[in-house]
């Protein structure tokens, strides 16, 4: 006999990790005002774009040394501008934990060919050991594992004294979770994470070591027109001030700049890192009460507050194989998609089977707790269709 399904439904179902969630309130009539059929160079759409980054560094308090532009491509664009530009100087330590800093390093092996390579790696759930990262090297390294919802724990393990670059895939980390900058050379981020933005564009923020290495090295390899950023060996200073390499998205632009007016209205970072910190608080007590449901992090150190991953350890889902598994965890998604309680939760495709909340600032915490008993609902029904089945 089906289990009752919960009396209360989440006010917004988009548990998604990307595109995330847009801001609590929004509507169409938040981008009336988009500057649709002008050109992103006159002076009153530039002006947009300048207001983006001047903005964003407002709220993340990004050293007034440090530069920041939109860059094409979303996060994966400006991660790719930083690792073809500036790779080769020195030897590259790249750690990898799920999927995104494993597609990093795969980048660096098979397409810049570098000889001087370490890869540090851990299954997913983990860290690879930190302590390991030699200052005198380049590091790559997502802050926040997306797919396996395990982050730093902070910039403690990065040396003050470094010779090396950090070079931070920071897109389900910033906005949510505090940077120590003064670690960091390069960051990179996009609009469709935490503050609910559009895809396509994306953020590249660099330190005076990253500015300096790009105007004195010159990478043997050949580097398309989308991805350069000096030219006659100087900076490409405009980049940094509104004026992108492409055509930018002036609707794209003007959603950004309403997420934006949110977070400063809620109190700038340290309310978003609230609201981050509140939804896991959330999910948190439910995994401590549950024999169903597991972190799949489990150092609650190293454990996102954006990027929620889930195991499931009922008996039932312990005893099915790999591609059961994956089936009951698609059922169980679609189950709650179907009654429209939540939407896109099934984990990433190449992480164990499990499932990936959303707890980004966008997410209301009440939300998050009114969606938990529906898992736990969805879970009894699909346990008892796959007895059935057996």
């Amino acid at each position: 006999m089906p289990p009752d399904m919960p009396a209360t439904r989440p006010g917004n179902p988009c548990f998604s990790s990307g595109p995330c969630s847009k801001r609590p309130g929004w509507s169409l009539s938040a981008l009336q005002d988009a500057s649709l059929g002008r050109s992103h160079r006159a002076a009153g759409p530039k002006g947009k774009l300048a207001a983006v980054i001047d903005r964003s560094r407002e709220i993340l308090g990004l050293p007034s040394d440090y530069v920041l532009g939109i860059v094409p491509a979303s996060d994966t664009g400006a991660v790719e501008m930083a690792l073809w530009n500036l790779l080769g100087a020195r030897g590259v330590d790249v750690l990898a934990w799920e999927s995104f800093g494993q597609g990093w390093a795969k980048d660096i092996s098979d397409q810049l060919k570098l000889s001087d390579v370490r890869y540090l790696t851990a299954d997913y759930g983990s860290l690879p050991d930190l302590s390991r990262v030699d200052g005198d090297r380049d590091v790559v390294f997502t802050w926040n594992g997306t797919t396996s919802g395990v982050c730093v724990p902070n910039g403690d393990w990065i040396p003050a004294d470094r010779k090396g670059l950090t070079i931070c895939d920071a897109t389900s980390a910033a906005f949510a979770m505090a940077l120590p900058w003064d670690k960091l050379d390069v960051v990179t981020w996009s609009w469709q994470k935490v503050l609910g933005g559009e895809g396509a564009h994306g953020m590249l923020a660099l330190s005076p070591r990253a500015v300096e290495r790009l105007q004195n090295y010159q990478p043997p390899w050949p580097l398309p027109k989308i991805f350069r950023l000096t030219k006659g060996g100087k900076l490409m200073a405009d980049v940094f001030r509104g004026a992108t390499i492409n055509t930018p998205s002036m609707l794209c632009v003007e959603d950004i700049l309403d997420a934006l007016s949110w977070a400063e209205g809620q109190g700038g970072l340290p309310a978003l890192i609230a609201r981050a910190q509140a939804n896991l608080a959330v999910v948190a007590q439910w995994v401590e009460s549950s024999d169903s449901v597991t972190f799949l992090a489990a150092d609650p150190a190293s454990r996102s507050a954006t990027s929620i991953c889930l195991s499931i350890a009922a008996p039932w889902f312990a005893a099915l194989d790999g591609s059961a598994q994956k089936a009951a965890v698609k059922r169980l998604a679609a189950l709650l998609a179907e009654q429209g309680v939540a939407y896109d939760i099934a984990g990433y495709r190449d992480a164990p089977p499990g499932l990936r909340l959303w707890g980004g600032a966008t997410v209301e915490s009440s939300d998050m707790a009114a969606l938990l008993p529906w898992i736990d609902w969805g879970l009894a029904v699909v346990s008892e269709e796959t007895e059935s089945k057996s």
